[in-house]
């Protein structure tokens, strides 16, 4: 892939998470971090990388709230920022990607789909998956290598489940795995095929789904792979929501600290 014109790009946000493991009682979009919602953090790295002509912003259903912070956030953008659109999730996280699609610009030639939660993903990742989008990638993640051991297990039966619930199977090597974060990023015509084609799924088959990544991967068509941050955390509990507090509070500030 050589490098070449960027492409016109919408990017998707979803937002439309209950966050219950967060335990706040709200959308985990409308949790405070450092003192704004998750969400503004997202918008505003989204913002400031540049990347993107269009933010289409996927809420939960009949959020009131979360729309008057967009609104107010649409008025802070300069002449010139990006097109902020609302829209409504769906029931599932595929059903919320697609309502974005939708709600996609005329001329969008490229999407990137991304998490809320990773509100403080670096603007150097954005342009990661951008830059390999511009040079010819159809598909493109960002990832992050596993330190940990992976073991892969089974249910015991039997005798079996005096020790334990689980039996391990295996060990995966290490070095051929890979933690997925977001932005994903797509040609616009890939991941509406992609869509298109997980229509046809059953719900166990759905439910196995787990990114926009593996539809894409179900077509045949090569993803690639860039570097992700440690930053690009996704915040979905408790814990979570401490560590990105201390990203939050360090000498640099957590947006810029690593990339």
């Amino acid at each position: 892939m050589s490098e070449s014109t960027p492409l016109v790009t919408g990017v998707i946000v979803v937002a439309a998470g209950s966050g219950q493991r967060l335990g706040y009682g709200m959308p985990k979009a409308a949790v405070p971090l450092g003192g704004e919602p998750i969400l503004m953090h997202a918008l505003r790295g989204i913002v400031a990388s540049g990347v993107a002509s269009q933010v289409c912003v996927v809420l939960p259903a009949g959020d009131e709230g979360l729309r008057r912070l967009c609104g107010s956030f649409r008025d802070e953008l300069a002449d010139g920022g990006p097109l902020l659109t609302l829209v409504d999730g769906g029931a599932t996280r595929a059903d919320s990607v697609r309502a974005g699609m939708a709600a996609l610009m005329d001329g969008t030639e490229a999407v990137l789909v991304h998490d809320a939660a990773r509100a403080l993903t670096p603007e150097s990742v954005f342009h990661r998956v951008t830059e390999a989008l511009a040079a010819g990638a159809a598909a493109v993640i960002p990832v992050l290598p596993v330190v940990d051991t992976i073991k892969t297990v089974a249910a015991t039966s039997g005798g079996d489940s005096v020790f334990a619930p689980e039996v391990v199977t295996g060990t995966a090597r290490r070095e051929e795995l890979r933690a997925v974060q977001t932005p994903q990023g797509f040609t616009l015509d890939t991941l509406v095929q992609a869509h298109r084609s997980a229509e046809g799924l059953d719900r166990r088959e759905s439910a196995a789904v787990t990114d926009d990544a593996m539809l894409v991967e179900m077509l045949g068509t090569p993803v690639y792979a860039v570097r992700g941050s440690t930053q690009s955390l996704k915040i979905t509990t408790p814990l979570d929501l401490i560590f990105a507090e201390g990203l939050l509070e360090g000498p640099l500030g957590a947006r810029w600290v690593e990339g």
